[in-house]
Order: C-alpha cells, then sequence, then structure tokens
C-alpha cells in the first residue's frame, strides 16, 4: 500500500525526460513544436514497482481546439492551418514514431497501440508511453484558468478518431480525496492495482486499467479509508468490502463514474465481469 520510493520515482522521471529530450529536438527538426506533461500512475503517485509505466502526454504547443460557447472563446485567434485535430494528430504520431526508433535503436518501439507509442528495453530505466496530443480549453478551464479544468485530445490512430480526456482533473480530484481523509485512498489503490498485479502473475488476466482501478476505489467509503491513519488493516478491509459489493449489485456498479465525470468506469460489459475476478 505504501508509495515506491523517490528514487525509484526519480528514475521513472528522468527516463520520460530522455525520451522527451529526443522527441523535442528531433520533432523541431521536422517543424511540430512540443511540450510535454506527465499523466497517469506515476504523476498520481500510485504507480508501483516493476509494473508501471510512465504516460509522457507529447502536446502541440501551436494547435489547440476550445469551446466555441465559453467565456473567453472571442479571445482565441484563428489557426494557421486547415489541417483537422485528428490529421494533426496523425502527423505528430508518424514523426514521433520515426524519431523515437532512431533514437533508441535498442529498446523496443512498439506502435501498434491506437492511443500511444510504447517505448521499453534498451537503455530505458522504465518503460515510457508517449502519447501525442494537443489541449482542448474546456467552458470550465475559460473560467477558472486552471489546468486541473484544460482537457486534452488524443488519438486513437486504430480507428482513426479522436478524444477528449480529462487527465488532470483526474487526478486533482483523486489528490484532493485522498488528502482528506490522510492517504487512504492512494494506499487503497495501490492495493487494488498490487492484486491485480500478483492474479496476473498466476495468470489470472483483469482487464482493468490502471485508470480504472483508481476511479473504482475513488467510490470507496471515505470513514472507512480515513481510519486507516490510525489502523491501516482498515484499508484492506474497506477495499475489500467495497469489491465485494459491486461484483454483488451490477446495476449499482455501472451507474458509478470516472472522478472527471466523463464516462462510466464500468462502461464495458467484460469491465464488470473483470471486477468481479477481484472476489
Amino acid at each position: 500500500m505504501q508509495a515506491v520510493d523517490p528514487d525509484y520515482t526519480r528514475i521513472s522521471l528522468e527516463t520520460a525526460d530522455r525520451v522527451g529530450n529526443q522527441l523535442l529536438t528531433r520533432l523541431e527538426g521536422e517543424g511540430i513544436y512540443v511540450e510535454f506533461r506527465i499523466q497517469g500512475s506515476v504523476a498520481l503517485d500510485v504507480h508501483i514497482r516493476g509494473v508501471s509505466d510512465v504516460d509522457l502526454l507529447t502536446l502541440d504547443r501551436y494547435f489547440r481546439t476550445y469551446n466555441r460557447y465559453g467565456p473567453k472563446s472571442g479571445s482565441y485567434s484563428a489557426s494557421d492551418t486547415t489541417e483537422s485535430s485528428q490529421q494533426r494528430l496523425m502527423k505528430i504520431r508518424s514523426k514521433s514514431e520515426v524519431a523515437l526508433s532512431n533514437a533508441f535503436p535498442a529498446a523496443t518501439v512498439d506502435k501498434a497501440g491506437g492511443k500511444a507509442i510504447a517505448l521499453y528495453g534498451g537503455s530505458l530505466a522504465r518503460p515510457v508511453d508517449v502519447v501525442p496530443s494537443h489541449w482542448y480549453d474546456t467552458t470550465e478551464y475559460q473560467t477558472s484558468g486552471h489546468e486541473a479544468d484544460r482537457a486534452v485530445t488524443i488519438l486513437d490512430k486504430n480507428v482513426p478518431t479522436t478524444l477528449d480526456n480529462w487527465p488532470f482533473l483526474h487526478i486533482h480530484k483523486i489528490h484532493e480525496r485522498d488528502s482528506e481523509i490522510g492517504g487512504g485512498l492512494k494506499k487503497a489503490i495501490r492495493l487494488a492495482k498490487n492484486v491485480k498485479n500478483d492474479a496476473e502473475t498466476e495468470g489470472t488476466s483483469i482487464a482493468l486499467p490502471s485508470f480504472d482501478i483508481a476511479s473504482i476505489m475513488y467510490h470507496a467509503n471515505i470513514q472507512a479509508l480515513a481510519s486507516g491513519t490510525i489502523y491501516e488493516l482498515a484499508i484492506l478491509a474497506e477495499a475489500q468490502r467495497h469489491l465485494d459489493f459491486l461484483s454483488a449489485n451490477q446495476s449499482y456498479a455501472m451507474t458509478l463514474e470516472v472522478p472527471d465525470g466523463s464516462r462510466k468506469i464500468l462502461d464495458k460489459a467484460e469491465k464488470f465481469n473483470a471486477l468481479r475476478t477481484f472476489g
């Protein structure tokens, strides 16, 4: 349940920086200017040793979309390109695949994934997922100016289509709740992720991504998790109770939303079946 040690996290972030620096230089040579953000388990500090990769958002610095009904929509200048969001991200994706293959010839550069280019092995101390993306300025972001309210648009090249995500709102919501209850939520998330990893090591697949596991535990009883500040095994008891309750109450479980409110957690039948495997 405890966070990994700071040195482990430092090496994860340094590996992502290495990948980002190579992309920055090589994409600039192609006339593409990007910036980077870390999302996912490492950003939330719920990553687990030997399993979690680093999600590196690769954001186009000069292409963004915005809600045209937002309070500051009139302040956005016209785009200097006729490219669609999908076309722009396909360009970043294809150029990034070439750049990463050239920069890390000893590593595996897995280009099959729709949303991310996966790098691992060679000189890389940690696996890194590179996610081509651009900013989407929501109505909420135009109002607040807080990055937690700012969405990103990513590409699924295998469809192909674009998707809007709120990774920083997800991080903010979980961090906020975890802080309110003395760290019990993140401990419960790490526990569930380790249970999944142990099951899969033994040959039992649990088809729930880390994002959904964190979202499920977000809905656990906060009073019970808070008691973990005194008696840590209370977090284990609540995690098990919560998963058992959801497994036995499918209609309720299927109503739960991810913390950013963008979709239901168990938005596919196979996800509920995976949830039941925890029992």
